[in-house]
């Protein structure tokens, strides 16, 4: 196999960036490439440096944002960057230079929900189909040109980070499917159809705008809780509410069925329109 990339990088963190990794690593051999991780973001958890050190494969640690825009700017030869869960915005020199092509996967379909966080997204905005997007990378934010897609369910009680897993998953499969393609500079990517409505979601906004409206339809607090719902991680502050008049935060949600319910402190119940309750535990702050 041919290919003129002298030089891959993979950059991100999470179980996508861990399975291209080895990936990566498995299609060295074919086309000579110099493979190395970058890890960016920092987690206690991660696999990336476990995986690099079982393979021989190049790793750093480079947290700082200038550092890093440094080290890649150094770069010299023909270079593949991948960026797979990663929250690094590559600065515009280096997305121009000729000797670097960028690729990245987004958690959703673009050009729909560009930005940060879209699984919480586009189960809060109701949606009922996302997916995962690699896609070339520009100076603009998830403007770049569409490599491969792949489309998932939304189910009604999809919670945000089974979604997250799920649309991993995509993101890998997607690779694997399309990665030849890239390296052989023989794909047909798609330009993206931009709407007027298009808008960018920032890493500082929260669903709901972080607070549980309880006169708002049961179900549209369903969405907010699991819009926010990452289990252990915390991705966004405990959701704020009010309950006869005091301010509280909500500690835990889960659906039941009406034989379920049970008066207990700091609980309420809604009546969701399946016919279950959505059943709320919180605590006054």
């Amino acid at each position: 196999m041919e290919t003129e990339f002298r030089r891959v990088v993979v950059i991100g963190y999470g179980k996508a960036a861990g399975e291209i990794l080895k990936d990566t690593a498995d299609r060295q051999a074919d086309y000579g490439y110099r493979l190395e991780f970058i890890e960016h973001e920092l987690h206690a958890l991660s696999v990336t440096k476990q995986i690099c050190g079982e393979r021989g494969i190049a790793f750093s640690s480079i947290p700082d944002k200038r550092e890093l825009s440094a080290y890649l700017g150094e770069i010299r030869e023909k270079t593949l960057i991948v960026s797979a869960s990663n929250n690094y915005l590559f600065p515009a020199f280096l997305v121009e230079r000729e000797n670097m092509t960028i690729i990245n996967f987004h958690n959703a379909l673009l050009p729909d929900y560009p930005g940060r966080n879209a699984p919480s997204w586009v189960i809060y905005q109701g949606e009922t189909r996302t997916g995962i997007t690699w896609h070339y990378v520009t100076a603009d934010v998830d403007e770049g040109n569409i490599i491969i897609q792949k489309a998932s369910k939304i189910g009604p009680d999809t919670k945000a980070y089974e979604l997250t897993e799920r649309l991993m998953d995509l993101a890998c499969e997607g690779f694997q499917e399309c990665f030849d393609g890239v390296l052989s500079e023989r794909v047909e990517a798609k330009p993206q159809g931009f709407s007027p409505k298009r808008r960018m979601y920032r890493s500082t906004e929260v669903p709901g705008d972080g607070f549980l409206d309880l006169q708002e339809e049961p179900e549209k607090s369903y969405r907010l809780l699991r819009s926010v719902d990452y289990g252990k991680t915390g991705v966004f502050p405990p959701l704020q509410t009010i309950v006869e008049g005091v301010q509280a935060e909500v500690l835990r949600y889960r659906k039941i069925s009406p034989e379920k319910k049970k008066e207990e402190a700091g609980t309420l119940y809604l009546p969701l329109a399946d016919g279950n309750l959505l059943k709320i535990k919180y605590r006054a702050i």
